[in-house]
């Protein structure tokens, strides 16, 4: 069981470099941290010689976590989603309602993030027809409970040409949580968003207005910002969503980084039940102590946009969907993750 800690360190340490300015916030919420207690951090010397946490991460039931980076040989990704789901639909199959795919490559010292549209028309594995990616997940757990992440995973590998080690499921819940956790995060747009028709959690709606400008979001209106298509398409939605990324990264350098991993166990416990994962805590912690010490010039963000997309209405259903540009892919794909990005 892993916690949105998993989520925003593998999303959002891989930011932890990159240049931050100063802007005027205009707070659209009193909002203050509220992180949960962390476990026994203290600086003391274990029996061997390590100190908790400093050398060591010491869970409840008194295990150790090494506070060592991931030391894998050769290159490790896995596809971050945003699950679609509502309160009255435990148990049952969701589809995904956001995707990033994140490669990390031990031999460059480097990570690449690429945010890939909901509506991207591809094959799913076992299915004769084309679908929207954004149903692969669904499909799966409709077949068996606990596919769906594996017919994601191997979804994205089979369109994109790249091998998929591991997956992150998050749900509103979750995303709305750790936002409130941290104190909320801090976003500055140049446009107006004027969203009526944004869906609430009951199946109506739950306008959603954002003047432009600089304003400081709890974790309602995040969710909201990273999910509105205000008038426009999954290409702009993908862009906000990593402007997301980039803000929570802000909140983090506010923050202790130590003492949030140190409060991993926590958040496990709080925000467990919101998330899904096949990496566990000690990956997790590995790949973020690796992580937040990549160079910002080994580090690589993109969106699949309309240069490597084209919109096309389906013949059945009359769908408006995205139908990727098949022989520009290889292009955007080397710039995101390396030439070896099929290794």
């Amino acid at each position: 069981m892993i916690s949105v800690f998993g989520f925003l360190v593998l999303a959002m340490f891989v930011l932890i470099r990159l240049p931050h300015s100063v802007q005027e916030v205009i707070p659209t919420a009193d909002l203050q941290p509220v992180l949960p207690t962390p476990v026994d951090a203290r600086s003391e010397y274990i029996a061997d010689g390590r100190r908790v946490g400093v050398d060591v991460l010491q869970l409840d039931d008194g295990s150790l976590i090494e506070m060592i980076p991931w030391d894998g040989q050769s290159r490790y990704t896995f596809i971050v989603g945003g699950l679609d789901s509502r309160p009255d639909q435990t148990g049952e199959p969701v589809r995904t309602d956001s995707l990033m795919l994140v490669s990390v490559d031990p031999t460059r010292n480097g990570v690449g993030v690429l945010s890939i549209p909901r509506d991207l028309w591809v094959r799913i594995p076992e299915q004769e027809a084309y679908d929207r990616i954004n149903r692969a997940y669904f499909l799966g757990e409709g077949r068996a409970a606990g596919y769906g992440p594996r017919l994601l995973q191997q979804t994205v590998s089979w369109n994109l040409g790249m091998r998929v080690h591991n997956y992150v499921l998050v749900d509103f819940q979750a995303v709305t949580d750790i936002v409130d956790h941290l104190g909320g995060i801090e976003i500055s747009i140049d446009y107006t968003i004027d969203d009526q028709r944004y869906p609430d959690m009951n199946y109506g709606y739950d306008p959603f207005y954002l003047p432009a400008g600089a304003h400081l979001l709890d974790g309602r209106d995040t969710l909201r910002f990273a999910r509105t298509r205000h008038g426009n398409n999954d290409v702009r939605r993908a862009e906000r969503q990593q402007m997301v990324l980039y803000a929570i990264r802000e909140r983090i350098l506010s923050l202790n980084v130590l003492q949030l991993i140190g409060q991993a166990p926590a958040l496990l416990a709080t925000l467990g039940e919101h998330v899904k994962t096949g990496l566990e805590l000690e990956q997790i912690v590995q790949l973020a102590l690796l992580l937040k010490d990549i160079e910002f010039d080994k580090i690589s963000m993109r969106v699949m946009d309309f240069e490597y997309l084209e919109e096309y209405v389906t013949e059945e259903y009359q769908q408006q969907v995205l139908v990727p540009r098949v022989e520009r892919l290889p292009i955007l794909l080397a710039q995101t993750f390396g030439e070896d990005y099929a290794s």
